[in-house]
């Protein structure tokens, strides 16, 4: 099956009709609000959780031992659920979510709660990459705009709920008998239970199970890939780039990706992600510009909530409502770029447009200072958000749109894996790269004040008068605009090569219907989709 193969097609058998979408696009809602909410939530939190943990300069861990299993998960959750079915696997992932929101939610130091912000982090790897693909199942490429602004309403949503309830848990002492900054994890629990009545009820879609082993062997030797240099960019700062151990991690992760190559060449289309699918020109291109984009992307979005609270001095709550406006320009023109591409079936020129935007925006944040005008920045936040909102879904669609309708769930799931992974060693870098630079220049403050600082905890800062903490507010600024210069250059890289996509017409088939197609038969979605009472 060629990319010049697909050619813009009629719908034909297997079409589910708008309310029988409708069921399941609200089950789906709801998981991907729990894993949305929990997004949002954390990021405005996640500075006094540390600073109630003591483990400001660890907090890296926590979102990073996040990120290393959901990566390593999303994958995984592809590949089991083209195998039996999506419903079961999504199933799955709400559960463990919500056992991770438990622990999270009595963890007594930052480094139990980066353990189980990972069993979190198994659960979040299937609960965005498999409602892509359940869509992908039933909507065609051409006809996913017409459900993307329901996605869409759920971010807004997070947006907004998300920093005011984060901000008053983290900014009370207790509730309900409770510390405070608990139910930022605990407040999950409800909503969860919510989803898995929905889901269990409503997502019911026919399946044909493929008769693959599961690739274990290729999940733990992605694992021996990717960990290991993870480590290392945490801690490599205080272990030196070029110590012993920096080199053993080095040589573990190269000898880890190597041994996952050679395990899923073996495994054939039995692998985790089948090599076969690289032969495609727009599947490899765009999980390569999803891992570039990821880099820089989410060290934007790791920096900015620093910046708002230690340098501007806002609250958790203040922080995440001043970040709205990059919601408001994710939303703008991801709907906006929905209905274009619906209309014409053409999509190439949005993710250039778009990561063209958030490099320039990037090099914008790397001017601001602690005087900047926070209008400012904010108008720089709506900027980088409409760049966003033009890359995200689109890469997704192009790679969904050109692999065989069997390979749905690894395909979409690769595309989330390559962002996620590129993402987590973003947050790992950069997070590093940020307190670097700080300690480099308060090494260099005079005076009896400056040898008592500990970043572990900033609350101190407000302690401290305007004279003695400019000089601490300064070195914060400056290694935040080095992270934001740093990264404007890593996404200008995915700018240039996305210019290299080539644009394959959109088909008018959804899974269902090419799956049908494929093996010569009729489905039969009224009696086989409807939900089950």
């Amino acid at each position: 099956m060629s990319e010049q193969a697909l050619k813009p097609d009629a719908p034909g058998e297997g079409a589910l009709g708008h309310r029988q979408i409708m069921l399941v696009v609200y089950g789906l809602m709801l998981g991907m609000l729990l894993a949305a909410l929990d997004m949002t939530i954390m990021g405005t939190a996640t500075k006094t959780i540390a600073d109630e943990l003591h483990g400001q300069t660890i907090q890296a861990w926590v979102t990073t031992a996040y990120l290393i299993t959901s990566t390593i998960a999303t994958p995984l959750y592809g590949k089991l659920s083209d195998i039996y079915g999506r419903k079961p696997m999504y199933l799955t992932a709400i559960l463990l979510f919500l056992v991770g929101s438990v622990l999270a939610g009595i963890a007594n130091s930052m480094y139990e709660l980066a353990a189980f912000r990972a069993v979190q982090g198994l659960g979040a790897g299937g609960l965005m990459s498999l409602a892509l693909a359940i869509i992908a199942d039933m909507v065609s490429p051409r006809e996913r705009s017409r459900y993307q602004g329901y996605f869409m309403s759920v971010w807004g949503l997070s947006s907004v709920a998300g920093p005011v309830v984060g901000g008053f848990f983290a900014g009370v002492d207790t509730f309900a008998g409770i510390d405070g900054w608990r139910w930022v994890f605990l407040v999950n629990v409800p909503v969860g239970i919510v989803a898995l009545i929905v889901v269990t009820r409503y997502l019911n879609l026919p399946h044909r199970r493929v008769d693959h082993r599961i690739d274990y062997w290729g999940a733990a030797a992605l694992t021996l890939g990717v960990v290991p240099l993870l480590i290392v960019a945490e801690q490599g700062r205080e272990w030196g780039w070029d110590s012993g151990r920096a080199i053993l991690m080095y040589a573990s992760g190269v000898i880890g990706l190597a041994l996952f190559v050679f395990v899923e060449r073996r495994m054939g289309d039995e692998a985790l992600i089948p090599l076969r699918l690289f032969k495609f020109s727009v599947f490899s291109l765009s999980n390569a510009v999803n891992f570039v984009m990821g880099l820089g992307m989410f060290g934007m979005m790791m920096s900015l909530p620093l910046y708002l609270q230690i340098v501007k001095g806002a609250s958790p709550t203040e922080a995440g409502l001043l970040s709205l406006p990059m919601t408001v320009g994710i939303m703008t023109t991801a709907m906006g770029s929905g209905v274009v591409i619906s209309r014409t079936g053409r999509y190439k020129v949005f993710p250039i447009v778009g990561l063209g935007i958030m490099s320039a925006s990037m090099f914008l944040f790397g001017q601001i200072g602690t005087d900047t005008p926070l209008w400012h920045t904010m108008l720089i936040m709506v900027l980088a958000g409409a760049g966003l909102g033009l890359c995200m879904q689109t890469l997704v669609l192009a790679v969904q749109n050109v692999v065989p309708p069997k390979d749905m769930g690894v395909a979409t799931s690769s595309a989330t894996f390559f962002r996620s992974i590129g993402g987590t060693v973003g947050t790992a870098v950069f997070l590093s790269m940020l307190f670097t630079v700080v300690i480099d220049r308060l090494a260099g403050l005079a005076g009896p004040r400056a040898g008592a600082i500990d970043l572990n905890d900033t609350s101190f800062l407000e302690q401290m008068s305007p004279e003695q903490k400019r000089p601490i507010l300064d070195a914060f600024s400056h290694g935040i605009d080095v992270v934001f210069t740093v990264g404007g250059f890593v996404v200008l890289v995915a700018f240039v090569m996305i210019w290299f996509l080539k644009e394959v017409p959109l088909s008018m088939k959804s899974g269902l219907e090419r799956r049908a197609d494929e093996d010569g038969q009729k489905s039969e979605p009224a009696a086989t989709a409807t939900p089950v009472s």
